[in-house]
């Protein structure tokens, strides 16, 4: 096996720190992506929450009760959804729209 130079040594690391670097930036670029965080406060403001926040008590109820099955409580929440925006826009949407 042949010696390795060091300057292949430090070059490897220069590149692996460069790679850390990169993924550092798009994962702090992508945080919200990656990590979901509604605030309070936010959801107090949206009407589509405030809208769909009592529908989708009502629909866990029905599961708990076992009157609906999950693929149907699935069916309402998504229905339950699609009527709120409806009334009252599609909510905030992502910052920069």
């Amino acid at each position: 096996m042949a010696k390795r130079r060091p300057d292949d040594i430090a070059a490897r690391v220069v590149a692996f720190g460069v790679f850390l670097a990169m993924a550092a930036g798009l994962a702090w670029i992508h945080r919200d992506d990656i990590f979901p965080q509604r605030s309070v406060a936010a959801a107090a403001d949206d009407p589509v929450a405030r809208c769909l926040a009592p529908r989708v008590e009502d629909i866990e109820a029905l599961r708990a009760d076992d009157v609906i099955d999950a693929a149907r409580a699935a069916l309402f929440t998504t229905r339950a959804e699609a009527l709120c925006q409806a009334q009252y826009g599609p909510g905030p949407g992502p910052p920069g729209n």
